[in-house]
């Protein structure tokens, strides 16, 4: 299949569609290429010549399992767009798998760069990638304050019991993927469990809220502005500090050489976890006293990521430059997941 042709992209049936729903939009013969990135959902970007879209789909063979999320991210996004939070605008939800295989849908395209690694944060400068990064916290704290009920998403998660289900959950994520030892990931569990803290209010979630799910562009004046807000396959209602502990998490550097992990901390002006903690605290006037359990929670859950990657790796079911190295990452997630638990988080 051509590059213009991607697999599970039938541009034919795609134009046909919009020319029916959404007469006058496209304007010519559409081309399409798949985007890299993103966690396990398919996107491409759609051009009819002269103007651009992006279109998600589940990947491919796996419709029903990820089949829901198509309607749930084009809900938030929708629900998003009225809000201080930069969201893409939808163009159109469809859940007619007759088109591409698939429910799917199609939004705007967004101009702007998702930076995952200190590499590619290197030629903003230190300055640039303080503010980037702090106008990262910022569009946390706008996400936060938005009311569900207001947008229409009260229904959209299960805020009751939200951090048990998680731990339980990723808890059999582990289980799931379990093929050798891993020293101390066990007391970990057990005592994010003894220690589970009281939630807040709850607040709309994105669920892997990082520098590289949102796209970065500079304004007309020059100062760096985040554009959007991607990947809102992991969002629901729940605790918003569990976002604070994710972004807190990768402030964090690992000092790990080549890492298959964003490495966006070491990047020269990037601020501390203590500096982030403290914008968010400030901005959103919550109580965050208790972050470094959701700090902790953070570094399990990406190790439980990586193991499960690490596993399929063993199993020879991945391919692809880094997936040798992810496994050797795992006990370095489990120690600072401990420390942190055991000696919060330092300031500076």
């Amino acid at each position: 299949m051509s590059p213009d042709h991607p697999p599970g992209l039938d541009l034919d049936r795609l134009g046909a569609l919009l020319d029916r729903e959404r007469p006058g939009l496209v304007n010519g013969p559409l081309s399409g290429r798949l985007i890299e990135g993103g966690r396990s959902n398919l996107t491409y970007a759609v051009s009819d010549g002269t103007a651009k879209w992006v279109v998600r789909r589940p990947p491919l063979g796996h419709v029903l399992a990820t089949a829901h999320d198509m309607r749930r991210e084009h809900r938030v996004i929708s629900a998003l767009h009225a809000t201080p939070v930069p969201v893409p605008r939808t163009v159109l939800l469809c859940e007619d798998e007759e088109v591409l295989g698939a429910p799917f849908y199609v939004m705007e395209f967004v101009e702007g760069t998702p930076y995952r690694t200190a590499d590619q944060l290197a030629p903003l400068g230190a300055q640039r990638t303080r503010q980037a990064v702090f106008a990262l916290v910022d569009t946390l704290v706008d996400l936060h304050a938005v009311d569900p009920g207001e947008v229409g998403l009260a229904d959209f998660g299960r805020p009751e019991g939200f951090l048990d289900r998680q731990l339980r959950r990723w808890g059999k994520q582990l289980d799931a993927s379990r093929n050798r030892e891993l020293a101390g990931i066990d007391e970990l569990h057990a005592a994010l469990g003894r220690e589970l803290p009281r939630s807040p209010a709850p607040a709309v979630v994105h669920g892997d809220y990082r520098l590289d799910n949102v796209l970065i562009a500079s304004t007309d004046g020059g100062a760096d502005s985040i554009r959007a807000v991607l990947d809102w396959e992991m969002s629901t209602l729940g605790d918003p500090l569990t976002d604070l502990g994710l972004l807190v998490m990768y402030g964090m550097p690992l000092g790990t050489p080549d890492s298959p992990v964003s490495t966006t901390a070491e990047a020269p002006g990037h601020p501390s976890p203590a500096e982030l903690i403290e914008r968010y605290a400030a901005r959103s006037g919550r109580d965050v006293s208790g972050i470094a359990w959701y700090t902790a929670f953070a570094w399990f859950k990406l190790a439980v990521i990586l193991e499960g990657i690490h596993y399929r790796y063993t199993l020879g079911q991945t391919v692809g430059p880094g997936f040798d190295r992810i496994g050797d990452l795992v006990p370095v997630f489990i120690g600072h997941g401990l420390t942190t638990l055991r000696e919060g988080l330092r300031k500076g």
